[in-house]
């Protein structure tokens, strides 16, 4: 039996080039209480089914991992695109810190982007990457998965240990090693390089191939089951590898294999998956699946909850922005102050000359004379950490 490891990677269409740094922003809400409020960043989270066995593993990942950090409203999508984006207007309406979202069409992620970006609440896409132009759509908009092309590679190299072990697995002595393969949903970016890769890494270690049958499985493992017994019945004792592009099509593919009469009585077949689930580590262990690569869950989850969590933050300390109260104004002649009215200071748009030019808020209640007259304004606003006074001066007419 083998396992083995495949790296996963975090990708951003852009980062906030704000003076407020993301690092320790996952803590446990000492932060938000210090810039004035207690709650933790609230985090819209939408699976694309939640029976999928792989997603169930990042699920609980991400919920370990958010404990203390974050709250999560984690729904089903209930693998409809059309739900899902019901899921994400929920969000959006409830304006939650952030979303992560495992998208059910990921060419339909540009919906997605949009309406997160009107209502500025940074996306987090995990599992499924949405196309380049998508990505593009937004710098809060960010990747987090496993680099497809190595666990394909991965996976050939299974078979190609395999074939060069075992001589008698080249039934027909012909030299070249005949498989089926089961993919995932088509347009997926992982099920096409893991098909591609897989088969690529047996052809560059010299091992000419020939493809009997290749069929869409949708990462499910009884259509994983169905499309092996077709094979079977089309193809029978020919089949001298099976290559899936996840364990539960794999795990399918191995109950049709039973069916069939396979492993026992020294019958064998060598079966490839992806993911390492508690299901495919068994039926390694009980022999019946030659390999398996990692693809890692639970880094998966955590590392989607810390940009979720980091950039909720960046973007609730900017929502904030330049809180400015005037608390206290004092007459520099030490005239008694004599009426309130409302004033606007002056800005790029509105300062004439000689007077100064400030980008706080358009306007504030200050205490003013009926002849104009310099003041002292006391001012302060919120940074997100801590209360700064600045003394300002305005001429208030």
């Amino acid at each position: 039996m083998t396992l083995l490891l495949t790296a996963f990677m975090v990708a951003a269409a852009g980062c906030s080039s704000g003076g407020d740094s993301a690092g320790g922003s996952t803590g446990t809400g000492t932060e938000e209480q210090a810039a004035g409020g207690t709650e933790t960043p609230k985090i819209g989270v939408a699976i694309y089914k939640f029976d999928d066995t792989f997603m169930t593993g990042v699920r609980n990942a991400m919920t370990a991992a958010a404990e203390g950090k974050a709250t999560l409203d984690i729904v089903d999508s209930q693998n409809a695109q059309p739900t899902q984006n019901e899921k994400v207007d929920l969000f959006v309406s409830k304006k939650y810190s952030a979303m992560a979202v495992n998208p059910v069409d990921r060419t339909a992620a540009g919906v997605i982007i949009d309406k997160a970006k009107a209502a500025s609440i940074p996306v987090v896409f995990l599992n499924r990457e949405p196309v380049a132009e998508d990505m593009n759509k937004w710098d809060k908009v960010y990747y987090v998965g496993a680099k497809a092309e190595e666990s394909g590679t991965i996976s050939g190299q299974l078979i190609v240990d395999y074939w060069k072990a075992h001589p008698e697995a080249d039934k027909n002595g012909d030299g070249k090693l005949q498989y089926v393969m089961l993919k995932g949903e088509p347009g997926h970016q992982d099920a096409e390089l893991r098909t591609k890769y897989s088969v690529q890494a047996i052809q560059d270690a010299g091992i000419e191939v020939e493809a009997l049958a290749e069929d869409t499985a949708m990462w499910d493992r009884v259509k994983g089951q169905e499309k092996m017994q077709a094979f079977l019945a089309s193809h029978g004792d020919k089949i001298e590898a099976v290559l899936a592009n996840n364990d539960d099509m794999a795990l399918g593919a191995i109950e049709a294999l039973k069916a069939a009469g396979y492993f026992k009585d020294g019958k064998a077949m060598p079966v490839v998956g992806v993911d390492a689930t508690a299901p495919a580590i068994q039926a390694l262990q009980d022999g019946t699946m030659l390999g398996t690569v990692l693809n890692d869950a639970k880094n998966q989850g955590a590392a989607t909850v810390a940009l979720a969590t980091a950039h909720s933050l960046r973007v609730r300390r900017q929502r904030r922005k330049i809180r400015v109260m005037t608390l206290r104004m004092a007459n520099m002649s030490g005239s008694p102050i004599r009426k309130l009215r409302k004033t606007t200071l002056p800005t790029p748009n509105n300062s004439r000359e000689g007077r100064p030019s400030y980008r706080w808020r358009p306007f504030f209640w200050a205490y003013g004379r009926e002849e104009p007259t310099w003041h002292h304004l006391i001012c302060w606003r919120w940074t997100g950490f801590r209360r700064v006074s600045r003394v300002c001066r305005h001429l208030v007419r």
